[in-house]
């Protein structure tokens, strides 16, 4: 028993990224996309991506400045450890020190 996904592989195959891109109704630079990236990795699934990381939120940074300025004797690494487990946040130390200059 063939599934649609199959049948439409199989059709898909002898035609060339125009006749796809027409009988799909999308754009012959994406068909040529997924060709492409079917051929060099094997799939067409989502790779994770080299971004930048997500800026911290407001909440996030009023709880690292309150932490700071309550616990101004203990070190950017202990303050950034406690934060990761009580309240999930990833902070590096660098981050942590910056908040004792503000």
């Amino acid at each position: 028993m063939q599934t649609a996904s199959t049948n439409i592989c199989e059709r898909m195959c002898i035609k060339s990224i125009h006749d796809i891109s027409l009988l799909l109704n999308i754009p012959q630079s994406t068909v040529s996309d997924i060709i492409t990236k079917k051929k060099h990795l094997g799939t067409t699934a989502t790779q994770p991506g080299s971004c930048r990381p997500h800026k911290m939120t407001e909440r996030g940074q009023r709880m690292l400045k309150r932490t700071v300025h309550r616990s101004r004797q203990l070190s950017p690494e202990s303050i950034a450890k406690d934060l990761q487990t009580s309240c999930g946040l990833q902070l590096s130390t660098t981050t942590v020190h910056k908040s004792f200059m503000e």
